[in-house]
């Protein structure tokens, strides 16, 4: 059956000499596998709306097998990202991540507009680790491992959440803060605030800023607990963590 599918490219592979198999992200049937057929001869139509991170519209023929790209449009280059290495890290990050946690053909409308929209803030803004982290936690939600945060993992209350517990996949509030010696303290404020941005859409929020101490403690948290419960090596995010490490030593080099 021929469908008309809106979607964006997320992982590329050559598939034989001329062909290509591509992971598309897509708001109608969620992550799927297609074959690109002669998409990497120079001159071929398909070349340009196979490349990492197109949004473009597909005609795939989608089959008992392997589904094949007849035709595309593309709806979106993002040129910028894929013109910076910082932001094409970002972007490879949330990708893999999500080739990774989700399951194919598992549509789910709202987490590919949130994968959109974060593709879209990266590609406009140059402060972009809110809404990553926003869409991390949805994923995470998705995949059926997120952290407890709107309470205490242990207890439940909702007052008093102290402490972020790996063991424990979430808050813990001051009263059960015993439970796990090792817990991250974690301020009332910030503890609200990874509540919101694990509940709250992309496009409601505005010019939220956190220091730079706030945004390395919950990467630092969400990196832990995706090791403990995410069960699949994330190749890109050594990537990221070099390119984080580079900036940071450039921005403390002395200038004129």
């Amino acid at each position: 059956m021929l469908e008309k599918i809106d979607g964006i490219i997320i992982k590329t592979q050559d598939y034989g000499e001329t062909h290509k198999l591509v992971t598309i992200f897509s708001n109608k049937i969620g992550k799927f596998n297609a074959l690109a057929k002669g998409a990497k001869k120079p001159k071929s139509r398909m070349a340009a709306v196979t490349q990492p991170f197109i949004n473009a519209r597909f005609f795939v023929y989608i089959g008992t097998g392997l589904s094949t790209i007849q035709q595309g449009e593309v709806l979106d280059s993002f040129r910028i990202v894929r013109e910076d290495i910082f932001k094409t890290a970002y972007v490879s990050y949330i990708a893999e991540l999500t080739d990774k946690l989700l399951d194919s053909k598992d549509n789910d409308p709202y987490l590919f507009e949130q994968f959109y929209q974060t593709l879209l803030w990266i590609n406009n803004h140059d402060e972009v680790d809110i809404p990553i982290i926003m869409y991390e936690l949805k994923l995470y939600k998705k995949a059926g491992f997120a952290p407890i945060l709107h309470q205490c993992s242990r207890c439940g209350k909702r007052e008093n959440l102290i402490r972020f517990s790996i063991s424990e996949g979430g808050m813990l509030c001051q009263q059960c803060a015993y439970f796990d010696p090792e817990a991250i303290t974690i301020s009332g404020k910030l503890s609200r605030l990874l509540y919101l941005f694990s509940e709250v859409d992309l496009k409601r929020i505005g010019n939220i800023r956190m220091k730079k101490a706030n945004v390395q403690l919950i990467r630092k948290i969400l990196y832990e607990y995706y090791d403990q419960y995410g069960g699949f090596w994330i190749k890109s995010r050594k990537v990221l963590d070099q390119l984080d490490l580079l900036n940071v030593t450039d921005s403390n080099s002395p200038t004129e």
